[in-house]
C-alpha cells in the first residue's frame, strides 16, 4: 500500500481482477482484434468502446464498487472523464469531472453530450487533478485507483491464450499496471508501456523509486500527458515494464499510418504503441504474438485534418 498524498492507494488484488472482469463483461462487449500487416500483429480497437476509448473499463469497476447514495468526483484530460460519465449514467451513480480548461474540444463536446456534471478548471491537468481533490465525494484517479486499475486489466483477459507481447500506451500507469497484473497471472505474457517524449513522468518516477515532477511539453498525446500524483501506486505496479518514448513526429507519423493502412481514426495517445513499433522501439521474440492496444479515436477533427495532411508534426 502506498501513501498518496490524505489518500491511501493499494494494487488491486486477484478479488479485485475478478470484480472488475464481471462488471467489465456485463456491461461492455469485447473489443475487436484486427490483423495489421502494418505492426506485423494485431491492432486491440479500443477505439470502438462506446466512450471511443479503453477508459470506460476502469471507470464501471470503480463505480460500480462506490456504496448506494455515493458521489464520484474526478480529474481528466477527457477520455476518463467520458468513461466515468457513461460509467454514472449506466450505474445511476453521479459523477463530477473536472477537465482543464485547456482540454480536447472534441472531448469536452463529448462529456457534454453525455451529461456529464462538468467543472473546467486550471491550465493543466495536474491543476484540474488538485481542484477536483478538494470537492466533495468519492475521489475516483484517472490512474492511481486500485479498481480503476483492475478495470483497465480487463483488456488483457479478452486476449487469446498462448505467447504475446502486449504493447499499450503509459500516462499515469493506470492501464499499463493493470495489464502487468494481468500478464503475470497469466504466463507466457509480457508488456510494454509507450510515454511521449515531451511527458515520461511514470518512467522518471519508476527510475527513481518515487514519484518526482517532470517537464511536461505540448504533445499530440495529450491524454498521456502530466505528472503524477504523489505517492502513485502504478509506479509499484509498472515496476519492471519497460517504458519506451516516441517523438511528436513518429506519433504523427502513426495516426497517418494508421488511417492509411486501415482507415482508423486514433488520437495521438493511442497511436503511441504504433509509433513505438514503428519506430523499432519494440522486438517481439519468434514465439510472440504482438498485439498493440489502440486505446481512443477522440482527436479533434482539425487536429487530425492537420495531422493527416501533413501540416502538424508536433503542437
Amino acid at each position: 500500500m502506498c501513501d498518496v498524498a490524505h489518500r491511501r492507494v493499494a494494487l488491486p488484488s486477484s478479488t479485485d481482477l475478478a470484480r472488475a472482469r464481471d462488471v467489465v463483461s456485463r456491461h461492455l462487449a469485447p473489443t475487436p482484434l484486427v490483423d495489421s500487416p502494418l505492426v506485423g500483429g494485431r491492432l486491440k480497437l479500443e477505439t470502438l468502446q462506446p466512450t471511443g476509448a479503453f477508459k470506460v473499463r476502469g471507470a464501471l469497476a470503480a463505480l460500480s464498487r462506490l456504496p448506494p447514495g455515493a458521489r464520484a468526483v474526478t480529474a481528466s484530460a477527457g477520455n476518463h472523464g467520458l468513461g466515468m460519465a457513461w460509467a454514472s449514467r449506466t450505474l445511476g451513480v453521479p459523477a463530477t469531472v473536472v477537465v482543464p480548461e485547456t482540454g480536447s474540444p472534441a472531448k469536452l463536446a463529448a462529456l457534454r453530450a453525455l451529461g456529464a456534471d462538468l467543472r473546467l478548471h486550471g491550465s493543466s491537468y495536474d491543476e484540474a487533478e488538485a481542484f477536483a481533490l478538494t470537492l466533495e465525494g468519492t475521489y475516483v484517479s484517472a490512474y492511481n485507483d486500485r479498481d480503476v486499475i483492475a478495470g483497465q486489466a480487463t483488456l488483457g483477459a479478452e486476449l487469446p491464450a498462448g505467447p504475446v507481447c502486449v504493447v499499450a500506451p503509459a500516462g499515469g500507469g493506470g492501464l499499463l499496471s493493470g495489464l502487468a497484473l494481468w500478464a503475470g497471472a497469466r504466463g507466457e505474457a509480457r508488456v510494454v508501456g509507450v510515454e511521449a517524449a515531451a511527458s515520461r513522468a511514470l518512467s522518471a518516477a519508476v527510475t527513481a523509486g518515487r514519484v518526482v515532477p517532470v517537464g511536461v511539453g505540448d504533445t499530440l498525446a495529450d491524454g498521456l500527458a502530466g505528472n503524477l500524483e504523489p505517492g502513485s501506486a502504478t509506479v509499484a505496479g509498472v515496476a519492471g515494464v519497460p517504458i519506451v518514448a516516441v517523438t511528436e513526429a513518429e506519433i504523427a507519423e502513426a495516426m497517418r499510418a494508421l488511417a492509411r493502412a486501415h482507415g482508423l481514426v486514433a488520437e495521438g495517445a493511442a497511436a503511441a504503441g504504433v509509433a513505438a513499433v514503428l519506430s523499432g522501439g519494440v522486438s517481439v521474440t519468434d514465439r510472440e504474438a504482438l498485439v498493440v492496444a489502440l486505446t481512443g479515436r477522440n482527436v479533434a477533427l482539425d487536429v487530425l485534418a492537420e495531422v493527416l495532411s501533413g501540416v502538424r508534426h508536433a503542437p
